[in-house]
Order: structure tokens, then sequence, then C-alpha cells
């Protein structure tokens, strides 16, 4: 009894001590940001590998999930003689749910896992011990600026992809399935609420940006510097930051979408 009381509070003092040291990171990372600010030129570089470099996956699944969602959802609704509401379903899916969401587990399955490798091998390489010795915070101009970009990029690549579904659902429902282009647009457009719809999915693409972009940081920071140590830091990458996402987004869903 007394060792299984024993191992009990040596996991939770592990785990606040875990706790503890990611809080550290993020208060010592938020103090770097201001100083990123003052070098826009990191955050718009940054801007340009995490996101424009993310564009052709998130443009390429936002297509196909826009064709799939419309085929499925036509071949529900029109048994119940509402195929007419198509429009309206696949936004409402794309906006509130599947734009934030597959758009941040796919950005931490490629952006995500390219952040802790970059970082994990600067710290093998002991570029970040270098600039340590030179007095220049590798937090301020390394972490920071990889930070801000992520936050940023984030909600303009779930817009994308929910647009570009949107577009693949009218390719399928109206021309190829031929369904009406007035109903699929204006039951689309009298449907959806700009603030309570596309705003909180917005708010949640934010939300998921800042998870996985800090998952991302910290696990290159803090990897092993050895080979071994940066690839464990990657898969540790996508499993906790799509984990994070996958929860978040039920509190997040809880949250805005319980009360009408």
């Amino acid at each position: 009894m007394t060792g299984l009381i024993d191992g009990l509070g040596r996991r939770w003092l592990e785990l606040l001590r875990i706790l503890g040291h990611h809080a550290t990171f993020f208060v010592e990372l938020l103090r770097a940001c201001p100083a990123a600010l003052r070098r826009p030129y990191l955050v718009v570089a940054q801007i340009h590998a995490i996101g424009n470099l993310s564009l052709v996956i998130i443009l390429a699944s936002g297509l196909a999930v826009g064709f799939v969602l419309a085929l499925q959802m036509y071949y529900a609704l029109v048994t119940y003689g509402a195929s007419e509401s198509l429009g309206l379903i696949v936004n409402l899916s794309l906006t509130r749910e599947l734009g934030p969401v597959v758009t941040a587990l796919l950005f931490a399955g490629r952006a995500g896992t390219s952040l802790t490798a970059e970082i994990g091998l600067m710290k093998a390489g002991e570029q970040l011990a270098a600039m340590d010795m030179m007095a220049v915070d590798p937090r301020s101009r390394v972490l920071a600026p990889r930070f801000l970009a992520g936050i940023v990029s984030m909600p303009i690549l779930a817009v994308l992809f929910s647009s570009v579904g949107i577009l693949g659902a009218y390719v399928v429902a109206v021309l190829l399935i031929g369904v009406d282009a007035g109903n699929f647009w204006s039951i689309m457009q009298s449907g959806v609420d700009v603030r309570r719809d596309i705003g909180n999915g917005v708010v949640k693409s934010i939300v998921f940006g800042f998870i996985c972009t800090f998952v991302a940081l910290y696990q290159g920071y803090e990897a092993k510097a050895t080979p071994e140590g940066v690839a464990h830091g990657t898969t540790r990458t996508v499993v906790i930051a799509s984990l994070g996402v996958l929860m978040m987004d039920f509190v997040l869903t809880a949250l805005m979408f319980s009360t009408p």
C-alpha cells in the first residue's frame, strides 16, 4: 500500500513538473513576442514558410472533402426530400467544424513537424547555444517569429480550406448531380450567420494555431540534441497537437454553440 501511494505521488509530482515547465516556456515565449514584432520581416518570412508552403495540401484536401461531403450529404438528404438544404449543410459543416479541425490536423502534420525538426536540428547543431554566447535571445530571434506566424497562418488556411470545400461541393452538387444552383446558394446565404458560424470557426482556427505551433516549438526546443531525439520530438508533435486540437474542439463547440 505504501508503495502504491509512493508511486502515485511520484507520478503527480512528475505531471506537475511537466506542466510547470510548459507554463514557464509559454511565459518566456510571450515575453519574446514584442521583440519579434519589432522585426516584422522575420514574421513575414515565417508566414511564407509555414503558410504558403502548406497551401497545396490544404487546398487539395479542402477540395476532396467538399467533393465527398456533398456526395454523402446529398444521398442522406434526398431520402427525406431535403436536397435543397445541401448547400447549407455543407457550409455549416465546413465553417464550424471540418474547416478548422482538418486544417489544424494537416497543419500539425506538415508545418508542425517541420518546425520541430528545424528547431531540434538547430539545437543539435549548437546554433541556439551560439546565439546565447553572442547575447542573442533565441526565443525572440527564432521561436517567437514562428509562434506568431503559426497563429496568423492557421485562420487563413482554414478559411481557404472551407472556401475550396464549398466550391468542390458546388461542382458535385450542381454540375454533376443537378441540384438547382439558386437553391444551393440562396439557402446557404440565408442560413449561415457570419458572426456565429464563420466567426466562431475563425476563433477556433486561431486557438488551434496557437496549440499546434506552441507544441511544435516546445518539442523542438526541448528535444534531445541527437537524431533520435529530434525524431521522437516530431512524433510527439503530431500526437500531442492532434489530441489537443480534438479535445479543445469539443470544449469550444460546447461553449460556442450550446445556446441558440
